[in-house]
């Protein structure tokens, strides 16, 4: 047996097809692999302490020593960049599990109790649904200071309303069904129906929305950080060093911007792709 034989048997199947059918995903999720990976040890891989003062010169091109160059202070914007991948990837990640919790939460109430219960949740997520979640953000920022938590709780606040509408109506749908009449007449308890039947059949749609909500929340959380409203110097994030090199790039010396900029579009791609492909395997089962 040859070497390619022996590795395409110990790759599953599943993912073979996966790659004959959707090469396009099966990239953007090494690509969300490859960036997990520098969030979670940056820290360790990066080549010099992020702060440190005069690693190179500053405003710095691109050399073997500097891979992405250096900033305006001398630092290495490769260091910053690994140790920054930490706020800039975790943050949307909160406010992802955040708001999907949330508005899950009220979706399934809202479908399974309906009447006033149903009314008086939509009031309350029209309201939050009118205020957008960069101004919802700010105003954050403007009651408790500058930095990431703020934002956080805002966004994740601001994303509830577009999740529970569109769970509590797959909700709907998924409690109309005969099976579910079919548990209750059997004596099955809610809280069984909801765990054991109800959320497993939402997952496609709540996974679909949630890499979606991601993309939104990395693009708002950057815009925060780059109004300086985000981490604070010297701390390294993604926005933040974007507009730190907005002064270096009249100079000729964009690589302090660009490459952060780069990989926010890329992780946003990356994770839009996926969505988006999420979203069409949801409406093939539904089908």
């Amino acid at each position: 047996m040859s070497v390619g034989q022996l590795a395409a048997g110990r790759i599953p199947a599943a993912t073979r097809r996966l790659a004959r059918r959707d090469p396009l995903v099966v990239v953007a999720v090494i690509v969300l692999a490859v960036i997990a990976v520098i969030a979670i040890a940056g820290r360790w891989l990066a080549p010099y302490p992020p702060d440190q003062l005069y690693t190179g010169p500053t405003n710095g091109a691109v050399s073997l020593d500097h891979l992405f160059g250096t900033d305006d202070l001398g630092r290495d914007i490769l260091s910053r960049v690994l140790v920054g991948a930490a706020a800039s990837v975790a943050a949307p990640v909160i406010v992802v599990v955040l708001s999907t919790t949330l508005g899950l939460t009220l979706a399934i109430t809202s479908a399974w109790f309906g009447g006033l219960v149903r009314g008086t949740i939509a009031r309350v997520i029209d309201v939050i649904f009118a205020i957008p979640g960069l101004v919802l953000a700010v105003l954050a920022v403007a009651m408790f200071g500058k930095g990431l938590v703020a934002p956080v709780a805002a966004l994740s606040i601001a994303y509830i309303p577009v999740v529970a509408r569109l769970v509590q109506t797959a909700a709907s749908r998924e409690l109309g069904r005969p099976y579910i009449a079919a548990l209750r007449v059997q004596g099955v308890s809610s809280a069984a129906i909801c765990f054991r039947h109800l959320i497993p059949a939402l997952i496609p749609v709540v996974a679909a929305q949630a890499t979606i909500g991601f993309g939104y929340a990395m693009l708002d959380l950057a815009a925060i950080s780059f109004l300086g409203l985000g981490e604070q110097p010297p701390a390294a994030d993604w926005g933040s060093m974007i507009a730190g090199g907005q002064a270096a790039i009249l100079a000729g010396a964009p690589e302090q911007s660009l490459f952060p900029a780069l990989l926010i579009v890329i992780t946003v791609l990356a994770v839009g792709i996926i969505g988006a492909r999420a979203t069409t395997w949801a409406e093939e089962k539904e089908r």
